[in-house]
């Protein structure tokens, strides 16, 4: 396994990345909500969220990012 050539820029860039982080976090957050069982937050919230922005993930990884992808022409700026 080898990396990308531009790893560190589609690290900081990538829409992908930014909602698997995110979901990272949400994931997070509900296996806290379980083991201090506020009232006030609904079990499966977070794990809902958390679904649906991994599938964010899954769709902006298809999307052309111009940051990361290039000029329109498919040329590197």
């Amino acid at each position: 396994m080898k990396l990308i050539e531009n790893w560190d820029h589609v690290l900081k860039k990538a829409w992908s990345i930014k909602f698997t982080i995110l979901s990272l976090f949400l994931t997070a957050a509900e296996v806290a909500v379980q083991a201090i069982q506020p009232v006030a937050v609904p079990g499966g919230v977070f794990a809902g969220i958390a679904g649906l922005t991994t599938l964010a993930a899954g769709v902006a990884r298809l999307l052309q990012q111009q940051e990361i992808s290039g000029a329109k022409d498919g040329t590197d700026k």
